[in-house]
C-alpha cells in the first residue's frame, strides 16, 4: 500500500507559467509527489518530454507508480544541483521547454516520523533529503563549534537566541550526544526565554538545520546558474520558495541576470541580460488553496523567460 502524502503546491500557477507546448523538453526539478510532473505531461502530449530529478527514493518510488502510464517520462535519482552532468549523459545540451523548481520539503519528509525533520513527532535527529548521505542533522548538533552553531542558527533560521541555544548544546552534549529531536527541542525550550507565540521554540533552529543538512541554500544558486545556462531562448524557469532565504537567493539572481547593466560604469560594457521577467512581484498562492493547505501561504512563485 502507498502511504506516500504529498499537497502540491500552487499546482495550476507553476505548470500554468511554463507555457507547456507539444514537442518541448521540460524539466521537474524536484518530483517529489509527482502533481507538477504529472500535469505537465498531460499538457505536452506524446511528443513531449520531460525529465524530473528527486533523491528520495521514497518520492521516486511513489512517483513511478502514479505516472507508469507515461512514456516519455525520465525519472533520475539524483540531486538537481547535478542537472548539467545527468542531461550531458542523454545527449541533452538545451532545454527547449522550460524547467520548474519547487524548493518546499515534502508533507511525506516532514510527517514521517523517523526522518527526523519534525519536533513534534520523538525521533533519531535525521532531515536528510538523501537517505543515502552519511551526514546527517546529528552529526550538525555534535560535532559543530559553538560558533559554527551560532552561524547557521542566526543565518539561516534567523533566530534571536542563536548563542544561548548553541551554548545549551555544547553544555548538554559534553555530559552525552543529543540524539533525538525530542532531546533538542526540550533543550531549545530551556535554553530560551517563554515568550507568547505561535510558532514553536525550536522551529527556526529546525529550519536551520535543515538547511545545513541538505546544503539547500547553495544548491538553490547552483541550480539556478545552470538552468539558466541550459535554457534555450524562449525557455521559461519557474521557482517555488517558501521562506525568505530562498526568494531571496531567487530574487537576486534573476534581478541580476534580467539587469541592463551590471557594472555601473560610465560607459557599460555589459552583455545583454539573459532573462526578461515575467512576473515582477511573486505569485502567491490563492485563498482557497491556503485554507486547504495552510503551508502555502508562504509559497512564493518567481517566472522569468530566456531571451539570448
Amino acid at each position: 500500500m502507498d502511504d506516500f502524502k504529498h499537497y502540491t503546491v500552487m499546482l495550476q500557477e507553476a505548470v500554468n507559467a511554463l507555457e507547456c507546448n507539444e514537442g518541448k523538453l521540460y524539466i521537474d526539478c524536484t518530483l517529489g509527489g509527482g502533481g507538477h510532473s504529472e500535469l505537465i505531461l498531460k499538457r505536452i502530449g506524446q511528443n513531449g518530454k520531460l525529465i524530473a530529478f528527486d533523491i528520495d527514493q521514497d518520492a521516486i518510488n511513489h512517483a513511478q507508480e502514479r505516472l507508469k502510464d507515461y512514456k516519455n517520462l525520465t525519472i533520475i535519482k539524483s540531486s538537481y544541483t547535478n542537472i548539467k552532468t545527468e542531461l550531458a549523459k542523454l545527449g541533452i545540451k538545451k532545454i527547449s521547454g522550460g524547467a520548474l523548481l519547487d524548493l518546499g520539503a515534502s508533507y511525506h519528509q516532514l510527517t514521517t516520523a523517523e526522518r527526523g525533520f519534525s519536533f513534534s513527532k520523538d525521533a533519531p535527529l535525521d532531515m536528510r533529503f538523501n537517505m543515502d548521505s552519511d551526514f546527517s542533522a546529528y552529526d550538525v548538533i555534535n560535532t559543530y563549534s559553538e560558533d559554527d552553531l551560532v552561524r547557521i542558527f542566526s543565518e539561516y533560521g534567523e533566530e534571536r537566541f542563536s548563542k544561548r541555544i548553541a551554548k545549551k548544546i555544547i553544555e548538554i552534549r559534553k555530559i552525552k550526544p543529543v540524539r533525538t529531536t525530542k532531546e533538542l527541542a526540550d533543550l531549545i525550550v530551556e535554553a530560551t526565554p517563554h515568550i507568547k507565540s505561535h510558532i514553536h521554540p525550536a522551529t527556526r533552529v529546525f529550519q536551520a538545520v535543515r538547511i545545513e543538512v541538505n546544503n539547500e541554500l547553495k544548491n538553490v544558486k547552483i541550480v539556478l546558474n545552470d538552468i539558466l545556462d541550459l535554457l534555450d531562448v524562449g525557455g521559461i524557469i519557474a521557482v517555488i520558495s517558501f521562506h525568505s532565504l530562498e526568494d531571496r537567493i531567487v530574487k537576486k539572481i534573476f534581478k541580476y541576470e534580467s539587469a541592463k547593466c551590471r557594472c555601473n560604469d560610465i560607459i557599460c560594457k555589459c552583455p545583454p541580460p539573459r532573462i526578461e521577467l515575467v512576473n515582477k512581484k511573486p505569485i502567491s498562492a490563492s485563498d482557497e488553496e491556503i485554507k486547504e493547505n495552510p503551508p502555502s501561504r508562504s509559497a512564493k512563485l518567481r517566472v522569468a523567460r530566456k531571451i539570448v
